[in-house]
Order: C-alpha cells, then structure tokens, then sequence
C-alpha cells in the first residue's frame, strides 16, 4: 500500500490551505510548501511521490524544481497548476516530467481526480 500523502507547493498560502483542506477529506495526509527551497525539505524528511507544483514559484520555477524531484525519485507524479498556459510552457512541462498541467482556478474535482489516478498508478507499479 502506498501512503496517501500529497505535496502541494504554491507561493500564494490560500491555494495551499485550499487544496490541503480539500484532500484531506479525502483522507489524503497533505504537504504544503511555500517555495521550492521548503519543498525539496519537506521531501528530504517524508516519501512523497504525488504532487501539485504551481509554475510561478520564487527562487526557481515550477519546471526547474519538478525535474530536481524527479531526479531524486524518479517515481513521483507531478502535476503543474498555472495562471496562465502557452504551447510553449506546456510543451516544457511534459518534458520536465509532469503528468499533467491544471489552468487556474483548478476545480476541486480536477485535483481529486488526478490525486486518485496518481495513487492507483503507484499502486500498479508497485504490484508489477
């Protein structure tokens, strides 16, 4: 059994708040990080392989940090939230590893969604 936990990483704290009290009743244990500097720390101390990572973050953006993650555990599913989405952005977020990209503002169900494909992927690849 894979454990249920999520990061999420937002520079705007509501989003955080928003999407973890969200899954959380969902029975997610959730992660939220600030910055991607919080984020690679939350990811030093807990296994954490499904994730929602805005692409606007400070000190290095979203596709800067979802292939540093993806270096250090090539198993983790990352989807990218954004304010806005160009071919070009999108076409760079596939290439970084994401799975998949929400526009802003996501739709909860978007993210329930994507959190549950993610967790039973993980559980087919860890049976296979």
């Amino acid at each position: 059994m894979v454990d249920k936990r999520i990061l999420v990483v937002d520079d705007e704290e509501s989003i955080c708040l928003l999407l973890k009290s969200a899954l959380i009743t969902k029975g997610y244990e959730v992660f939220t990080a600030g910055n991607p500097s919080d984020a690679l720390e939350v990811l030093d101390k807990n296994t954490i392989l499904v994730m929602f990572i805005d692409l606007n973050l400070p000190e290095m953006t979203g596709v800067e940090l979802c292939k540093e993650i993806i270096k250090r555990n090539p198993l983790t599913i990352a989807y990218a939230i954004t304010g806005y989405a160009s071919h070009f952005e999108l076409a760079e977020c596939k290439s970084a590893g994401f799975e998949d990209y929400f526009k802003k503002p996501v739709r909860l169900m978007d993210i329930f969604n994507a959190a549950a494909s993610a967790f039973e992927k993980l559980e087919r690849w860890k049976k296979g």
